[in-house]
């Protein structure tokens, strides 16, 4: 199996904040291996926007630095580096004020298609969107991406979103999470609509549950001043697992398109039901295994912020009625991974009375580590002596099934800047859709915030506190475990 490399048109790519840590890590490594791909048109030209000082020699040496350090191949391996870097250029701009912006006017050529990538804090989101449009750098069919956090309420996320719509249209807005970029995201839709096996059992009547869980092995480290102003509601809920269980319970759009796959995702948010306070476990990660706690890196020892977070949901509609999602994230977790779990039911009856309801199938969605699906099925375990029942997998890795070419699977971020400049807007979030997970999410928060709860501690590479093996135990299920 081989991945098709299909090129995009020329374009102005302008990076806001291009000397960050984001620029640095993922957006421009991520750039040159769509260059080295064969992807990038040599007519590309990338502009890096920032407030340092700097010429343009000097952030190529910084960008040939950060492709050392942050790129997944070797550098040598693509001979094209130096390429790359010519089509680089630098401007030194004030986001609030009128420095820069007519040096970078200037570099904007015509008959390319133009994408400003917003790699800055929220709070500049208007002032960077405003200066491009009235000082005529950004036309109609201009695009601009922005990176969450988009908003950290309902109030402030229709701020902001109004903040971009005074400037630019609804079809000119990127919202960016990478968890929609991951090839296994993608190919989630692909196994639902594109296979009669799946879509006819996707209901309440086949499927008992649903698991989502993204667990990281790291704490929030020096970011703790930081995080202790979101926690994990805010920071991975109300963004990367909703994105995930909008896409694990829509239904099917009329056609793979931006606005029919984003109308079908809103409907489920909006058919989100309020969560009940006994359906919510709340932790922070204590001091252990060499490393501080929670509120030392917080540095707040009164902090009743979550770095862990377990919720039951339900969706009201026909499909869904009567079975649970659990969400689940964390940090200071036993293992770094993230999965979908689909879990059926059982067989309404057994024939096999000694293995009788021991056995079902479940389909999991792998994320991360080791990108992947498998699904569980029940066979006669080999030998004579009976009939012994046993599950066993069936098995499809991305490094398996691709072989050498796993390695040139894009990343999130390059999928996604491509489709920013091809223009397509599927994998990105609406406006109305952010609202309406804040809307979902507020009550939850203020909820816990009115009652005073305290999140419980847990032990460290743990798989969180008890209340979470709680909630699952009160209806007679379990916790996939937590592995690598």
């Amino acid at each position: 199996m081989v991945s098709r490399v299909i090129p995009v048109d020329p374009f102005d790519l302008v990076v806001f904040g291009g000397t960050g840590d984001l620029a640095r890590r993922k957006i421009l490594p991520g750039l040159f291996r769509r260059f080295c791909a064969g992807q990038m048109p040599a007519e590309a030209q990338i502009i890096a926007a920032a407030r340092s000082e700097m010429d343009a020699e000097g952030y190529r040496k910084m960008v040939r630095d950060a492709i050392n350090e942050f790129d997944g191949q070797r550098p040598d391996e693509c001979p094209e580096l130096e390429n790359f870097l010519s089509r680089l250029n630098y401007v030194q701009v004030d986001a609030q004020g009128d420095g820069g912006w007519q040096e970078l006017k200037e570099m904007l050529r015509k008959d390319t298609v133009k994408a400003f990538y917003f790699s800055v804090a929220p709070s500049l989101f208007g002032d960077i969107a405003e200066r491009l449009k009235n000082k005529g750098l950004a036309k109609r069919d201009a695009r601009i991406v922005v990176e969450k956090p988009f908003g950290r309420d309902l109030a402030s996320a229709q701020a902001l979103n109004k903040s971009l719509a005074a400037y630019f249209n609804e079809d000119q807005i990127y919202r960016i999470d990478h968890y929609l970029g991951k090839e296994t995201v993608q190919n989630l839709m692909a196994v639902r609509f594109g296979n009669m096996l799946f879509e006819p059992l996707w209901n309440s009547q086949y499927i008992d549950h649903i698991q989502i869980t993204v667990a990281e092995t790291v704490g929030v480290g020096g970011r703790g001043g930081y995080y202790d102003k979101s926690g994990a509601m805010r920071d991975m809920v109300q963004n990367h697992l909703m994105q995930l269980l909008c896409l694990i319970a829509m239904e099917p759009p009329s056609r793979f398109e931006p606005g029919a796959v984003r109308d079908e995702k809103l409907k489920v948010i909006r058919a989100l039901e309020p969560v009940e306070p006994h359906h919510i476990a709340r932790g922070q990660y204590d001091a252990g295994a060499g490393e501080a706690g929670y509120r030392e890196h917080a540095e707040d020892p009164r902090s009743r912020t979550e770095s862990f977070i377990a919720l039951k949901c339900h969706i009201s509609n026909w499909r869904w009625a009567g079975t649970p999602i659990y969400l689940r994230t964390g940090k200071r977790l036993k293992a770094r991974t993230s999965e979908i779990a689909v879990v059926f039911k059982e067989t309404p009856h057994s024939i096999f009375d000694e293995d009788a309801g021991r056995h079902r199938n479940i389909l999991t969605i792998r994320l991360q580590p080791n990108e992947g699906m498998e699904l569980g099925v029940t066979i006669k375990e080999p030998g004579p002596g009976g009939m012994r029942l046993v599950d066993v997998p069936l098995d499809m890795s991305f490094s398996d099934a691709l072989g050498p070419d796993a390695d040139e699977v894009p990343d999130a971020y390059e999928r996604l800047i491509m489709d920013v400049i091809r223009g397509n807007q599927t994998l990105f979030m609406r406006g109305d859709e952010v609202e309406a997970a804040w809307a979902w999410t507020d009550p939850i928060i203020q909820g816990w915030e009115t009652r005073n709860e305290v999140p419980k501690l847990y032990d460290p590479m743990s798989s969180g506190p008890e209340d979470a093996l709680m909630l699952m135990h009160r209806d007679g299920r379990k916790w996939r475990e937590i592995k690598a």
